[in-house]
Formats: C-alpha cells, sequence, structure tokens
C-alpha cells in the first residue's frame, strides 16, 4: 500500500496550527483521514480473514490432528470465518468494496496470498507457526495505523465542533 498519505497524516505537522486552518480545510483534512483510514480498515479485514484461517489449521494441528485435507479447511471456512463477525458496522455495503489502490494488499500477498492458503496443508506445522506469526505481527501494524487515524480524526471532528459550538463556523455557512 501506498504509506506516503498516512505517513503525512501521521506526522506532528499535519495537525500544525489547526486553529488558524480554515474550516473548509479542516473538512478535507477530515475526509482525507477518512479515506485512508477505510483503506487500512479492509486491508485490516483481509488480515484477519487470513489470520482466522491459518490460525484455525494451526490450533487443529495442536490438537492432535494430522494436516487437514484442502477440502476440509473450505468446509470450514464458514465457521472459521463467522467467529470475528460483528454486527456493529453501519457503513454501507458499497463501502466495504476494496479502494482503487491495487497496491493495498501487497505486502498481506506477499506473506500469505491464496496459493499459500490453497497449499495449507501442505505446509509444516513450523511453516504454519511462522506464517500465524508473520500475519499476527501484519495485523498488529495495520490496527496501530488505524488508530493514530483514528486520534486524527477525533481531534479534527474536535475542532469542528469547537468552532460550531463557538459560533466561528455556522451551518448557514455549510448551504451557501
Amino acid at each position: 500500500m501506498d504509506l506516503e498519505p498516512y505517513h503525512r497524516i501521521a506526522s506532528d505537522a499535519y495537525l500544525g496550527e489547526l486553529t488558524r486552518r480554515p474550516i473548509g480545510e479542516i473538512r478535507a483534512m477530515r475526509t482525507e483521514c477518512q479515506r485512508v483510514e477505510d483503506t487500512l480498515s479492509y486491508l485490516r479485514r483481509l488480515v484477519q480473514g487470513r489470520l482466522d484461517i491459518v490460525r484455525a489449521e494451526h490450533d487443529r494441528r495442536l490438537a492432535g490432528g494430522a494436516p487437514s485435507a484442502l477440502a476440509e479447511l473450505v468446509a470450514q471456512l464458514p465457521e472459521t470465518l463467522a467467529q470475528h463477525v460483528g454486527g456493529s458496522s453501519t457503513r454501507p455495503p458499497h463501502d466495504l468494496l476494496p479502494p482503487d489502490d491495487p497496491d493495498v494488499t501487497a505486502d498481506l500477498d506477499a506473506l500469505c496470498n491464496v496459493g499459500t492458503l490453497a497449499s495449507l496443508p501442505t505446509h509444516s506445522s513450523d511453516e504454519l507457526r511462522h506464517l500465524l506469526d508473520g500475519l499476527v505481527d501484519l495485523e498488529q501494524v495495520v490496527s496501530a495505523r488505524r488508530r493514530v487515524l483514528f486520534d486524527r480524526l477525533d481531534t479534527l471532528s474536535a475542532e469542528l465542533t469547537r468552532r460550531y459550538r463557538s459560533g466561528e463556523a455556522t451551518v448557514d455557512a455549510l448551504l451557501q
């Protein structure tokens, strides 16, 4: 994924002199943060799905099972992937579509692509552990980046709210 927008947003300078910036710029910054967060959210969902699949096979083997056949892994997918599904999303379904950036999944695919998932039964337990560790690390990196963006979004929203409450900005200005 192209990290330039994220690094720019995460820098201390991004929120510099926020109280002096025009309200339109603050709104644009908030939109930019949301767009980058949406991309990271999509990536996180993909990482978590692959992590759940690899973890299920790893845990099954730890419990004394032999490597699964691919058909067994596929048959278990609905149960495996449903474990962490929550019904709390308020986003419309079209927001769950992948972003336009084809590089979003590059790091994930380098670590665990579809071919890797299809060949899980042929991997040793040590290889599964290594794959699992890599996916956990990637999920933590993506989640940490999302937390930074949520902090930025909270700061920007707080500044907008402050301006409306203080009268510096009005709803009428939005309609012009």
